[in-house]
Formats: structure tokens, sequence, C-alpha cells
């Protein structure tokens, strides 16, 4: 990749709060840009052993001057735990980090999502920046403010609303990343695609093969895209009252999926891309969609190198169980994002469970 592109700046606006996420080339060493963010004299950069050193060098470079100490989590959505919100808070103490402290995220959705709960938590809520190192990160986990940890119950269970004060996406970062990672990241792009935005939908289908190229302008503009609108949503729904739900799609069957697999068997991006799949059956199921639009979508997911199948070795009967714990569900119902086709996505609640173990029955692997 080279850096003959501009940087795209896209604002997140929630009421009269608003902050940018910036997107281009060289922005980790780009300090003043970024370091003006941070508003008093004490950063905690949070990161893991796989990030750390290949860019934290860069980071702390731009924290000259300023009281700072970084902590790494081994790598693994499996380390985002209690323990190392704990271990993470105690970094922040050992630092004498006051109320205009920031926490400085380098690394994936794991770093992210632990970092900006730890920043949430920390003397009721300070400043953190969001620096994704992973797609997945940069187009979905960096922006809207949802963090949070794992229990063994479930993925994301505990968590809190908070807003980053900017995220600095480096797409250099993504030269390092694992082809299995970078695809994962495309998952969350066909998200945005399938449940809201047909033209994206057709622009990932035209170019599907060269943004596995690593094509610089149709990457950068592919992150822009979903960027642009998942902040739409959050801006109109901040805290998931409604349609900002929408963006889970995928995701009660995805997270089943994952936690199933003890968060080893597949990435998250993975859990998404099949959890897609089994909720466009879950449609044509209840009647709501036609089988064409599901295979479409399967189709753009395998260009994408993504899974699109149940993992050997499932318990239907055990995922439901997991689907069970989902956010979304209320009054002891399941409610599931299903869509009428693709851009078509809607909240349908009271799902039946046998409709439901139904098809994670009929996907199971012979």
């Amino acid at each position: 990749m080279n850096d003959s592109h501009p940087t795209t700046t896209i604002d997140v606006a929630l009421g009269e709060r608003r902050y940018p996420v910036w997107i281009g080339h060289n922005l980790l060493a780009d300090r003043d840009r970024w370091r003006a963010m941070l508003r008093g004299r004490h950063a905690l950069v949070i990161s893991n052993t796989t990030v750390a050193p290949l860019y934290l060098q860069r980071v702390t470079q731009g924290l000259e001057g300023l009281e700072w100490s970084s902590f790494l989590l081994d790598d693994g959505e499996s380390h985002k735990s209690f323990s190392n919100v704990e271990r993470a808070l105690q970094a922040l103490a050992d630092l004498g980090a006051t109320r205009d402290a920031c926490v400085i995220a380098l690394g994936g959705g794991v770093v992210g999502d632990l970092a900006g709960f730890s920043a949430a938590c920390w003397m009721r809520g300070i400043d953190f920046i969001q620096m994704p190192t992973t797609l997945l990160a940069m187009v979905d986990s960096s922006v809207g403010g949802k963090t949070g940890v794992n229990l063994p119950a479930g993925k994301n269970l505990v968590g809190a609303f908070h807003q980053p004060r900017a995220v600095v996406a480096d797409i250099d970062t993504l030269a390092s990343l694992p082809e299995r990672e970078y695809s994962a990241g495309l998952a969350e792009v066909v998200k945005g695609a399938a449940i809201g935005d047909v033209p994206f939908f057709e622009w990932l289908e035209e170019h599907a093969d060269a943004l596995m190229a690593h094509d610089t302008a149709l990457v950068i503009e592919a992150i822009a895209r979903k960027v642009r609108y998942k902040a739409g949503v959050v801006s109109r729904d901040e805290t998931e009252q409604g349609e900002r739900a929408l963006l889970n799609w995928g995701h009660t069957f995805g997270h089943a999926l994952e936690t199933a697999g003890h968060y080893t068997t597949l990435l998250h991006g993975e859990g998404v891309a099949v959890g897609m799949v089994l909720a466009a059956k879950m449609s044509e199921r209840l009647g709501m969609s036609e089988a064409v639009d599901r295979e479409r979508l399967q189709r753009l997911l395998q260009r994408l190198g993504l899974p699109t199948t149940v993992p050997a070795g499932m318990d239907p009967q055990h995922l439901l169980e997991l689907m069970r714990l989902d956010k979304k569900n209320a009054n002891g119902q399941l409610r599931l994002i299903l869509w009428r086709g693709i851009g078509k996505a809607e909240i349908v609640g009271g799902v039946d469970e046998t409709e439901v173990l139904a098809v994670l029955q009929a996907a199971m692997p012979a």
C-alpha cells in the first residue's frame, strides 16, 4: 500500500457531542493530529503482545512530555476478561491517572473493547482514543462506543456505552494482518451493506476480487462507507433502543457459535458470516425472504474468504441455550435480527425456539 491517498475524516455526531474518525496512511505517527485530543498529562496505552512490537513505539513517541505507561494483553478473544480489566485499572492507579487522563487502545476489537470499558470504569469515566489495527476494528468495534468484556456464559455480557475522543484508523497496520483476519473484517463490511445499503452490497459484489487483492483505494472506500453507515445509525440511536439493534444482524447466531467454540474455533467476523447465513435461513423459514437473497449473500462471503457453514462438532441445543442469553431478548423470548432480502433487515420478537432449533439442526454438517 502506498501513501498517495489523502486522509478521510468522518464525524460521528451524538447530539452536541462529536468525534472524528480518521482513515488513512501513517496516522499513528501523525501525533500533531491525535495528540491534541489528550486533555491531561497521563496516558495509558493498552495493546497486546502481537501488536505492540510492531506499532507501540510509533504511538509512544507521540506521548513525549507526558506521564505514560503501557499495559499489554495476550492476543485473543479469551483475554477480554474481568481479570484483565482489573490489571488495566491497576495500571491506571500505578500511573496516578487523574480524571483528565486518557486510555489509548492500540489493537483490534478485543483491545478496543477492554480499553474502552476500563476507561469507562476509571473514576466513572475518562477519555479514550481508539487506534484500531485490524480491519474488523476499523469498520466496526472502534466506532460507536460499545465497550465490554466476556463471561464464560457468553460474549459481551458486561459492558458500557462509552464513546471515544477520536478513532485513528491507520491502514498501514493492515499490511501485518493475517489474511484470515483481513477476511474476518470484511464480514462486518458485508453486514452493513446487507442490512441497509443495497448499492453498497452491489459495489462489494463488483469489487470483491480487488478487495481481496488489497487495492488501497477500494479498501479505504470500503472502510469509509461502512463507518459512515454505522455513524449515521449510532447518531440516531446511541444506546441501542431501536435501529442500532439492526447492526447485530448475524450476531445472535454468531456469538453463540463463537462461545460454543471457546473463542478459538471461529474469529468474530467468521462467526458473524455464518450467523448472517443462519439468520437468512431463519428468515426464509418464516416466509420473510427468498432463497435467492441468501444464496447471493453466501456467494459474496465465500468470495471474500469467509465460512458460511456451521463448524463440525457443535450441538444445536447448546447453541440455542447460548442464544437465550443474547442482550436483545425480552420477556424470556428470542428477538432476532432477520431480513426481507438484501437491504431490508428488521427486529423480530417472540421467535419460536423450535423454529430456531430446526434451522440449527438443518445447518449442521453431515
